[in-house]
């Protein structure tokens, strides 16, 4: 009898891991996907059919693109697009791509403000919270109950108590360890929480892969935020296992203030059920800077692969430079090409990644793939100054960006993420100052995968095998 069940079981199994192959092959968001999770499940049906419910990745549906569904957004973005249209003689890169996978126009009179390391981008944020008249919009990936985490909420609570409209979000598994207690705190101070235990989506729907990586904080409609930092000590530096911290945040100001904004209500309705276009301020200023500029929200939500698309325009834009700092380096097919194909170009073409350990399967899978592009001509440069987790990339002197997206498929195709564009000089020139002294910071690898210790060169082939869900 008990032989019989068994044999039960394993064939159970086994149907279900075919199932599951099926339908990997008929939704999976990239062929390597589908073939990766095929053979693990059919080779490893008592692992592989769990791991797929929690871990198995197609289109995300029923998320509500405000920029394409409320009429009232759209005709306000084509008249707002009629009066900001950057002068063509200012634009040095072909715009559209961006424009078609933002489904927003790029706009003239914006301002953007590096803030290197967390020290700058906290102080920033809090003035900035401290300041605020009307509301504020509040969304970390992470957000922690320690010193840090303690301060953001006492400046939400002090907003809050003055007559500011405190709204206040995060993911929930980036802050799976939040206290209850936490978001109580807000709740009784008058903020307006989107709570991740409550809401739509992954809670409920066991699939956990699907993350809202942004970090985005905008004050009245005015100034917003973006970047690498979450709400954490260790954004300051001060973990005992990281230490030094190395991270980008931007301030926004300008029309692209109000893109962010736009982003933040998708997220809100998904969130909440509530929309909130016709509680925010749409009209807003330009900037002195008069900088050219544009948000580029990605996620699983979007009909294309907006996420490598983006970073495919800006690689086939380059002519001379391109240099992307990114935490994670575990790029697709068509992104290894276009960075082959830039450095056979003659483009001085740097990948900055960390030498310090933070996911360890990501960090072996990237040995992998670093001997091809070096064959090419890309130069990697790992930094040795702490962990480095900035999201930033610059082409010629004609674009910066700074946002939340790494260079890997679970920023490509898995998170929700965000980028801001700025397609000026200014922009690109201070940005790569700050790569600059990054690089110096940096020891540019050498060796081949072959020439690695032999744990790096054991594993790295067998981390790249997970690449289509780290």
């Amino acid at each position: 009898m008990w032989t019989v069940l068994v044999s039960g079981l394993v064939f159970a199994l086994y149907c279900t891991a075919v199932v599951f192959s099926i339908r990997a092959a008929q939704t999976a968001r990239t062929p390597q996907g589908a073939v990766g999770w095929a053979v693990f499940l059919l080779s490893v049906p008592v692992l592989g059919v769990p791991l797929y419910l929690f871990l198995g990745h197609h289109r995300f549906r029923g998320y509500r693109i405000a920029r394409q569904q409320s009429e009232q957004v759209v005709e306000g973005i084509k008249t707002f697009a009629d009066y900001s249209r950057p002068d063509p003689d200012t634009m040095q890169i072909n715009p559209r791509p961006f424009e078609r996978l933002a489904h927003l126009p790029v706009s003239r009179g914006n301002g953007a403000d590096l803030l290197i390391n967390g020290d700058a981008t906290f102080r920033a944020i809090f003035e900035a919270i401290d300041n605020a008249t009307r509301y504020v919009l509040v969304q970390f990936y992470i957000i922690r109950d320690d010193a840090l985490g303690v301060e953001l909420q006492e400046r939400l609570v002090a907003a809050a108590q003055r007559g500011v409209h405190v709204r206040f979000m995060t993911d929930g598994v980036g802050s799976y360890g939040l206290p209850t207690a936490y978001l109580e705190t807000l709740r009784q101070a008058g903020v307006d929480v989107a709570d991740p235990r409550q809401q739509r989506g992954p809670n409920f729907r066991f699939q956990l892969n699907y993350r809202n990586h942004r970090k985005t904080v905008i004050i009245d409609g005015e100034t917003g935020f973006i970047g690498g930092h979450n709400v954490g000590i260790e954004y300051l530096g001060q973990s005992p296992r990281f230490g030094a911290w190395r991270d980008t945040h931007v301030r926004l100001t300008g029309h692209i203030v109000r893109q962010l904004q736009l982003i933040f209500t998708e997220d809100w309705h998904w969130a909440r059920g509530e929309d909130l276009i016709d509680h925010l301020d749409w009209a807003g200023s330009e900037a002195e800077q008069d900088m050219n500029g544009l948000l580029v929200a990605t996620g699983p939500g979007d009909d294309t692969e907006t996420g490598a698309m983006m970073f495919f325009a800006a690689i086939t834009e380059a002519q001379e430079r391109l240099w992307i700092a990114s935490p994670y380096f575990v790029p697709d097919i068509d992104i290894m090409a276009a960075l082959q194909n830039a450095a056979l170009r003659g483009v001085d073409v740097r990948i900055l990644v960390p030498d310090v350990i933070d996911h360890r399967l990501p960090w072996l899978a990237a040995f992998a793939y670093f001997d091809e592009i070096r064959d090419c001509g890309v130069r990697v440069f790992r930094y040795t100054g702490g962990f480095m987790h900035q999201k930033v990339f610059v082409v010629d002197d004609a674009l910066a960006a700074v946002g939340t997206t790494n260079l890997d498929n679970r920023s490509f195709r898995l998170n929700f993420e965000a980028m801001a564009l700025l397609f000026d000089p200014r922009a690109a020139g201070a940005a790569a100052d700050m790569l600059q002294t990054d690089f110096e910071a940096s020891y540019e690898l050498t060796d081949s995968l072959a020439q690695q210790p032999a744990h790096i060169r054991l594993a790295a082939p067998i981390a790249r095998l997970f690449a289509p869900i780290l």
